[in-house]
């Protein structure tokens, strides 16, 4: 799944980020595991969740900052080192029977934040790791590792050690961190990684420079747009995450044991999509893709609104997510090409905010909605708003004739 022509240095950065995948994929459904064996309290056990959701969007652009004040590969490395401390101080907690609510808050909140600044780091340093062409490529193969880890491997494991030891997953856990923060700092230094700045030149403030991100964010006309169409098509994506259990077991008659396998649809389609990401983007150009891959996801929603069974549900979610997964490589790709490197962290950082905003107002439409007319109007709508963004993006990415 690694590629030869992509260099040492990006096998090493994709062994690294596959391996904190699978630790994620470990740690995250234990939190609930362990949250729901100490309190049955659903409101406890859901706040345990919101802290590990409520980082990105608090410190997202602030992690920008550090991402382009730092050295990148150290900044990497430090903070899975941190990670793994955390987590293996959670395991002997866990061992030592003092894993109270309050601790389990305290780690899933420290653990987001923290990947927020590693989030921040390593967008910001994949290109200098390979070539500007690549990047489609590169980026495809990372989302497929971490497929491949958290979907196939991480998430089943985590239920499995959990019931052996409930501290297991989180034993493991540090020791995925540990290797992480060992493979990134196996990279070649390059000053390429640490971000540029003008000789004699002073910092600003850190609210100055999260301005100066935003700004230069809004003022590139194809990135912006871009940005905007992905926080769009987040607030469909979302929303439809949010009833598609009920969706599959109540529309689709997906039976309760099969709900797993049918999930796995959506991994599997995935792993396509981020495999097949470069190829699309070399022959169509990233731009142009994007347009067409919104086209695709309209369609795939489309035929899951209106599905009724499980196999054809099954198959346009597959699709969908293909659809889902090519659009973030080709983002990201689009991105790291054209925006300098010293606004790197602060740019990606900012767009993956703006993303993020309409999340939590997607799912909470979607419930509501669901409560009052049933999941069959909610699917529908996510539909129709896809097709909005598709028509939106074949106009707002129209090329542009030269000055």
């Amino acid at each position: 799944m690694t590629s030869t022509a992509l260099g040492r240095d990006f096998r090493l950065l994709w062994s690294a980020a596959v391996s904190s995948r699978f630790g994620d994929a470990l740690h995250t459904p234990a939190l609930a595991l362990l949250a729901a064996a100490v309190t049955r309290d659903p409101r406890i056990i859901a706040a345990v969740t919101v802290a590990g959701q409520v980082p990105p969007l608090l410190f997202g652009l602030l992690g920008g900052v550090y991402a382009d004040r730092w050295d990148r590969r150290r900044t990497m490395a430090v903070v899975d080192g941190v990670r793994a401390a955390v987590v293996a101080a959670l395991a002997v907690a866990v061992v030592l029977d003092r894993a109270d609510v309050l601790v389990l808050l305290v780690v899933a909140f420290v653990l987001a934040t923290l990947g927020t600044l590693f989030d921040s780091a390593s967008f910001a340093l994949l290109p200098a790791l390979v070539p500007p062409d690549a990047l489609p490529r590169a980026n495809g193969r990372l989302q497929a590792g971490s497929a491949v880890a958290g979907g196939f491997l991480g998430a089943p494991a985590a239920g499995v050690l959990f019931a052996a030891a409930p501290a297991l997953p989180f034993a493991l856990d540090a020791v995925t961190f540990a290797v992480a923060a060992l493979l990134v700092l196996a990279l070649t230094p390059t000053p390429v990684a640490v971000p540029p700045t003008r000789p004699g030149a002073r910092r600003g403030s850190v609210w100055g420079e999260i301005v100066e991100g935003l700004r230069w964010l809004h003022g590139h006309r194809t990135l912006w747009r871009v940005t905007v169409l992905a926080a769009a098509s987040n607030l469909a994506i979302s929303g439809m995450m949010a009833v598609l259990v009920l969706y599959a077991l109540d529309v689709l008659r997906v039976p309760p044991a099969g709900y797993g396998l049918f999930a796995a649809a959506a991994v599997v389609g995935g792993l396509a999509g981020a495999l097949g990401a470069g190829r699309l983007a070399a022959r169509l150009g990233t731009v142009r893709a994007l347009g067409v891959v919104l086209a695709a996801e309209t369609v795939a929603l489309t035929g899951f609104a209106l599905a009724r069974h499980s196999v054809p549900g099954g198959f346009a979610l597959a699709v969908f997510a293909a659809g889902t997964v090519v659009w973030n490589s080709l983002w990201a790709s689009y991105g790291q090409r054209n925006v300098p490197g010293g606004l790197l962290g602060r740019v990606g950082a900012a767009q993956r905010m703006v993303g993020l905003l309409t999340a939590p107002v997607g799912a909470t439409l979607a419930g509501l909605a669901a409560a009052a007319f049933g999941t069959v109007p909610v699917v529908g709508a996510a539909a129709g708003v896809f097709a909005l963004v598709t028509v939106a993006a074949w106009w707002a990415l129209r090329p542009v004739p030269p000055a």
